[in-house]
């Protein structure tokens, strides 16, 4: 496991629990807008992290926090995710796992093997912008059938998609909810320029919040919760 950073604590990352949050280091998009370059481009990758001594936190911290997430880059690129998610839950964790759903195959067993509580899937947009916005090819039957496995799968779980005035039309938002309809929650991510993987996005904007509360009514007709961020 290549583990680029922590957040040792954090009331934001799993709802409702007090959580530490781990970030994997490699990513097989390449979104602009994504804020975490150090653990997405191999030229600025951040030094890995000793795995003795993140378990030697999580051991002592067992008292204290709820849940752990693991977020990245993308955690379901890394060949010892199972075992490494297996070890967590061993000492009494609840795992939420962050992905974009590249990977459908270990998802759907490390659900059906009950390792992970609480699934959020970034969705990047409409099927027909995605290689747009994923900068990279991306295989569009994978993503479908990740979101089916989550949102099928009767455990907690959470849709996103981060919203760039650039990229996403008001018009996006019908075909997005038709790919999540009856999901638990989704949630709309307001865009915000600053550490980015293309430069380019630090110019690019959001919308209103008039019209992210127009786009929740849109969204709400498709899941049971849809909020803001």
């Amino acid at each position: 496991m290549l583990i680029g950073g922590m957040q040792k604590n954090s009331l934001i990352d799993y709802p409702g629990k007090v959580s530490a949050a781990l970030f994997t280091i490699g990513c097989n998009m390449r979104c602009g807008y994504c804020h975490n370059p150090e653990l997405v481009l191999p030229e600025r990758y951040a030094n890995s992290m000793n795995l003795d001594e993140i378990f030697d936190f999580l051991e002592a911290r067992k008292d204290k926090l709820d849940g752990i997430v693991i977020s990245g880059g993308e955690p379901t690129m890394q060949p010892d995710l199972y075992d490494f998610i297996k070890t967590i839950k061993e000492m009494g964790y609840l795992v939420k796992l962050d992905t974009q759903g590249t990977n459908s195959k270990i998802l759907k067993k490390l659900i059906e093997d009950k390792l992970i509580d609480f699934v959020a899937m970034d969705v990047k947009g409409p099927l027909d912008k995605y290689v747009m916005l994923a900068a990279r090819p991306v295989d569009l039957d994978t993503i479908l059938e990740s979101i089916s496995i989550i949102r099928d799968s009767g455990i907690d779980h959470e849709f996103r998609t981060t919203v760039v005035k650039e990229q996403i039309d008001p018009s996006d938002f019908q075909k997005i909810g038709e790919l999540v309809k009856g999901a638990k929650r989704f949630a709309l991510q307001r865009f915000r320029p600053g550490n980015t993987v293309s430069p380019s996005f630090s110019r690019k904007t959001t919308y209103s919040d008039e019209e992210f509360e127009e786009f929740k009514e849109i969204m709400s007709k498709y899941v049971k919760e849809c909020v803001v961020h």
